[in-house]
Parts: C-alpha cells; structure tokens; sequence
C-alpha cells in the first residue's frame, strides 16, 4: 500500500514522456497494462508453486504470456508500419 504513491509518480511522468515525445497515450496504457499482467501473472505462479502444483503453475505461466502477446499486437502494428514507412519504395 505504501509503494501506491510512488506507482502514479511513475505512470504520470511516463504519461508526460508520452505527450512531450508525441507519442499516442494509447501506446502507454497498453505498455502499463502488459506490465501489470505480467507482474499479476508471476504473483499466480509463484502461489502456485508454492502450494506445490507445478502444471497450474505452468498453464498461468502460458496464460500470462499469450495474453501479454494478444495485448501487445497493436503495438507490434505501429512498430511494423513505422519501420515499413522508413523504407524507400
């Protein structure tokens, strides 16, 4: 609870990056969400473990990963079509 502050310190000025790059908020959201599963994810595995079931572990494991990468194809696209408008035709 006490590290709450310091989190919106964090998401605020990599939203004011984002504005002062010119960068879509959208793109930044994502990114923060993709982290957030991710950390979520991890905390399910580890509890898994824990309790000594390794295949849940597992299945999580894959679950967080195919939904960060589900999650992340819009940023993939702009990557893709930034470096394909860099190309001479």
């Amino acid at each position: 609870m006490m590290l709450i502050g310091k989190i919106n310190e964090i998401i605020t000025m990599l939203q004011r990056l984002a504005v002062n790059a010119h960068l879509d908020l959208v793109y930044v959201k994502t990114i923060l969400k993709i982290i957030g599963v991710a950390y979520i994810a991890e905390f399910g595995v580890q509890i898994a473990r824990d309790a000594g079931q390794g295949a849940l572990a597992s299945k999580i494991e894959l679950a967080g990963k195919i939904l960060i990468l589900v999650m992340a194809i819009p940023i993939i696209t702009a990557i893709i079509k930034a470096v394909l408008g860099l190309i001479p035709q």
